[in-house]
C-alpha cells in the first residue's frame, strides 16, 4: 500500500487516524502508530497549553517506525489559543499538523521552518488550489461522507478534481470504514484516507460505553444533518433526543441569523451552546444524546481495540 502518503509520513498504510474533538487521545494515536498508520489529535482537545506540551513529548517518547503522529489546528479568529497552540507544535515537535476553518499561511510558515509538515482540510478545488500556492504539503479532501462538519461532493468527484488540478498528494476524508473502501478511495487516485467515525468505538476512547455502542447498534440511515450544534449542518446519529429537538435552526435563530449585525453573534451562542452540549453528551451518561458520527460507522460492528480496528482497515 505504498503511496505518496506513505513515504512522506514513512508509514506502513496510507491512513491518518482522524483528529476528532473531544474522542482522540495519546493513547489511540500511540495504538494507530503501532499497526502501522498515522494519527491526529485536535491541539483544542486540551485545555491548557502544559496539557498540550505533555501530550507531543508522550507521543515522541512513543513513537515507533512505520508510524507517525500530528495536531489539529482550527486556524480561524474563533480559535484564540491558535497562535500559542501553533507555538508549542513548532517548540515542541511533531511530523505533521492539519489545519481547518481558515487560512493555513501562517502555520506553513511556522511549521516549515521547523520541519513539521502541514496538511490542510479542503472541500473544494478553489480552496485547494490557494493552500497548494501557500506551500501545503498535501490537501484533505473532505466529502460528503464525511462525519462532523462535511463537504458538497462525493469522494469520488472530489478526489478526482483535485488530483487533475493539483500537484500535492490528495488526502480523502470521508466514507472509509473497511480496508475494502480504503482500496476504492486509493483507486479514485486518492494518496491516503483519513478516517475518524471508525475509531469512535474503539476501547481507547475517551467517550462513554453509550457513545461507542451507538456506533455499533446505528448504520449509515442512522446518520441525519442537524444545524442545532453550531449553527452549521454537521451531522450526528438519529437518536430519538435528536428527533424530540429537531434537525432546523429555531424561528429565533432564523430570524436573528438574517439580521447582518447580529449573525456572527447568534452563530457564537449557538456554536457555544452546542459544544457543550456535544461534551457532555460524548462524556458523560445523559439523555440528551447529540453524537457526532459519519456514515462509515455501518462498518462498526463491536467496541475494539484500536489496533484491531487498523486492522480492519488494512487487511
Amino acid at each position: 500500500m505504498a503511496t505518496k502518503l506513505t513515504q512522506l509520513l514513512n508509514i506502513k498504510y496510507p491512513i491518518i487516524q482522524a483528529p476528532m474533538f473531544l474522542v482522540s487521545n495519546t493513547a489511540m494515536v500511540i495504538e494507530a502508530m503501532k499497526g502501522g498508520i498515522a494519527g491526529c489529535i485536535p491541539a483544542l482537545n486540551y485545555r491548557t497549553l502544559d496539557e498540550l506540551r505533555a501530550a507531543i513529548n508522550e507521543l515522541k517518547a512513543a513513537k515507533v517506525e512505520g508510524g507517525s503522529f500530528g495536531f489539529n489546528l482550527i486556524v480561524n479568529k474563533s480559535n484564540i489559543k491558535y497562535k500559542e497552540q501553533l507555538r508549542v507544535l513548532c517548540e515542541e515537535g511533531c511530523d505533521f499538523i492539519i489545519t481547518s476553518l481558515g487560512s493555513p499561511e501562517e502555520t506553513i510558515r511556522q511549521a516549515h521552518a521547523v520541519g513539521i509538515k502541514v496538511f490542510c482540510d479542503v472541500t473544494d478545488l478553489r480552496f485547494a488550489q490557494k493552500v497548494e500556492q501557500l506551500g501545503a504539503d498535501a490537501a484533505i479532501a473532505v466529502n460528503n461522507e464525511a462525519g462532523g462538519h462535511r463537504g458538497n461532493y462525493s469522494p469520488e468527484e472530489l478526489i478526482k478534481v483535485l488530483t487533475s488540478n493539483l500537484k500535492i498528494p490528495i488526502i480523502s476524508a470521508g466514507g472509509v470504514g473497511c480496508k475494502a473502501d480504503v482500496d476504492k478511495m486509493i483507486g479514485y487516485g486518492a494518496d491516503g484516507v483519513s478516517v475518524g467515525s471508525p475509531f469512535i468505538a474503539s476501547i481507547e476512547a475517551n467517550v462513554t460505553d453509550e457513545y461507542k455502542q451507538a456506533c455499533v447498534d446505528y448504520g449509515a440511515d442512522d446518520i441525519v444533518m442537524t444545524q442545532r450544534i453550531s449553527g452549521t449542518p454537521c451531522t450526528v446519529i438519529n437518536t430519538p433526543y435528536v428527533q424530540k429537538i429537531g434537525t432546523k435552526e429555531s424561528w429565533l435563530e432564523s430570524v436573528l441569523n438574517k439580521n447582518k449585525k447580529l449573525k456572527k453573534w447568534v452563530k457564537m451562542i449557538r456554536f457555544g451552546i452546542g459544544m457543550r452540549a456535544t461534551e457532555k453528551a460524548a462524556t458523560k451518561a445523559t439523555y440528551k444524546t447529540v453524537w457526532v458520527a459519519g456514515p462509515s460507522i455501518e462498518h462498526t460492528k463491536a467496541i475494539l481495540p484500536t489496533r484491531e480496528i487498523v486492522k480492519n482497515l488494512t487487511h
